[in-house]
């Protein structure tokens, strides 16, 4: 149960940021095309305090630092399921440990470049770093799904590593492009991703009721570590495998629905109207009038 609630909660976090991007990344856009530059974090616009207007930032790192005490708990259990004669789940969770170290430490660097003049980070390499981060949780998931002893987990961790890797990708885009509207907002839209992979992989591992049918949990596991989900049939794991990849699908369809609807109601609020659209011209037939006149006059 509290391996469930820590992926709801990683879901949620995750889920929110994106959207909360989301919504800052367009709004910018479309009042200030000119002006505009992806920025890291937004700050809170409603209010004129400091402290306040950091807000979001202050939950990232609220965020990040329960992950860490997650995973660095985790990474003590005392129960995994040995594969050979090495605890695997001990080792991955002390790698995605120090992957959210190195996040935790990313964001402090951003808190201090936002509120004091010691530690002064162009946007340009701060995307760059957050590039180079995403790509090692790429790494850190990918090499976790290859030495996974449940089916289940490892295609999770492998459709996960994609993602991370994506944000990765349009991190580095975004550093060498600021200015690229499409690449902000594909970076909102694939947190918005993970955010659901996240819950999606929480629900396949650890409630019942989504677990895919020929695959149960194993009675030999008490709190639910690595390789706690097994399929007893190579059919059953390839059907499995084939309703995560449904479910990645209709994740994917959803966050274009997100997009599409927050691009439109800030669009609306902010006052902007379709691009491509045409207002019709002045009533130019009384100056036409007049310069015939004047035309006649100096005749």
């Amino acid at each position: 149960m509290a391996t469930l609630m820590y992926h709801m909660l990683s879901s949620s976090s995750l889920l929110s940021l994106g959207l909360y991007n989301l919504i800052c990344t367009t709004r910018n856009r479309l009042k200030s095309a000119g002006d505009y530059a992806a920025k890291p974090y937004h700050p809170v616009s409603f209010t004129s305090q400091p402290h306040l207007r950091r807000l979001p930032l202050y939950l990232l790192l609220l965020c990040l630092f329960i992950s860490l005490i997650h995973q660095s708990l985790v990474s003590l259990d005392a129960d995994p399921l040995l594969k050979g004669h090495t605890p695997v789940h001990r080792f991955t969770s002390l790698q995605a440990a120090a992957v959210v170290l190195s996040f935790l430490i990313l964001a402090v660097f951003l808190l201090i470049s936002e509120s004091t003049s010691l530690l002064p980070v162009p946007l340009d390499l701060f995307f760059a770093l957050a590039s180079s981060l995403f790509f090692l949780q790429y790494s850190v998931s990918d090499s976790s799904a290859s030495v996974q002893t449940s089916d289940l987990q490892a295609k999770c961790d492998s459709v996960s590593a994609r993602i991370s890797a994506l944000s990765a990708l349009l991190c580095l885009v975004i550093s060498v492009q600021p200015r690229l509207f499409l690449a902000d907002v594909a970076l909102a839209a694939s947190l918005c991703l993970q955010g659901l992979w996240i819950l999606q992989t929480g629900l396949s591992l650890y409630v019942d009721a989504f677990i895919p049918d020929g695959c149960h949990k194993l009675l030999d596991v008490v709190t639910g570590v690595e390789g706690s989900t097994k399929c007893d049939l190579e059919d059953s794991k390839l059907r499995a495998v084939a309703i995560l990849d449904l479910a990645f699908v209709v994740h994917v369809l959803f966050v274009l629905i997100i997009v599409v609807v927050t691009y439109a109601a800030v669009a609306k609020t902010v006052g902007i109207r379709r691009f491509g659209s045409y207002e019709a011209l002045p009533n130019t037939d009384s100056n036409i009038i007049q310069m015939k006149a004047m035309t006649g006059t100096q005749a």
